[in-house]
């Protein structure tokens, strides 16, 4: 019965289609994708107990893969990685204890997706010399980040990437390796909180993760060619400004 319902196809080729290209596009860049896969999700008017957690279980599909096939943490640079997530996993936890109101969620999801628009629209550029910022700093960023995470099924990383090279946190090759296992976690820890609280499960949800999946293997190799696109860009900006403007419309 369990397999039935998480497999039970409820949802439309479209959508699928759409989970999968927006896979493609944040993984070709090291991300989970969760604002992408939410922004679809809006568009295609999904309940939020749908949204959120099909979101995160996506992100850790996604960033799972992008962890085996690149193993950038190699590259990580520990002293900053571990003081992020240590505080940000407990809180995205918290986070994903929360039964939030539809209309509120829709009010904050469309916020979020909104904000990522917009980043999606900076072009960031690395500081040209990287430094160990002060641990306050890391633990503050790192708690915003993974409880928002947990409360809306955004992982953080889209919001994490530009703070790490905009403020010279580590270099362009160690900020994937940080946002990847950021998410990760975040993205664990805010679908453990969701099922803790016996939240409602998603019926058909499989297929969305089996789509975002297929994504990703593309995107993935994508990445393995540095390729990149800045007039896609601005087409995934446009999409979750919409998606935004949708999701804060329904619910007013």
């Amino acid at each position: 019965m369990v397999l039935e319902s998480i497999f039970a196809f409820e949802y439309s080729f479209l959508l699928l289609s759409a989970i999968a290209f927006m896979a493609v596009l944040y993984s070709s860049v090291g991300h989970g994708g969760a604002s992408g896969y939410l922004a679809a999700m809006a568009l295609w008017g999904l309940l939020p107990e749908e949204m959120r957690p099909a979101a995160l279980t996506m992100n850790i599909v996604v960033t799972s893969w992008l962890l085996f096939r690149f193993q950038p943490y190699k590259l990580m640079p520990t002293k900053l990685f571990w003081p992020l997530v240590i505080v940000s996993t407990p809180l995205a936890f918290v986070g994903g204890l929360i039964k939030i109101d539809a209309e509120a969620y829709r009010i904050l999801v469309g916020a979020m997706l909104f904000l990522a628009a917009v980043r999606m629209l900076m072009i960031s550029k690395a500081a040209d010399v990287t430094r160990q910022p002060d641990l306050i700093v890391i633990v503050l960023v790192g708690a915003i980040l993974g409880f928002s995470a947990g409360l809306t099924g955004i992982g953080g990383g889209v919001f994490l990437s530009p703070i790490l090279l905009i403020f010279g946190w580590c270099t362009i090759r160690q900020s994937t390796a940080v946002a990847a296992g950021f998410i990760l976690l975040n993205s664990i820890g805010g679908l453990a909180g969701y099922i803790a609280s016996d939240q409602s499960w998603p019926m058909g949800a499989g297929w969305l993760v089996i789509a975002a999946f297929v994504g990703c293997l593309f995107g993935g190799e994508l990445a393995s060619h540095r390729a990149s696109s800045l007039t896609l860009q601005k087409l995934l900006a446009a999409v979750l400004a919409i998606a935004a403007v949708k999701m804060v419309y329904t619910a007013l």
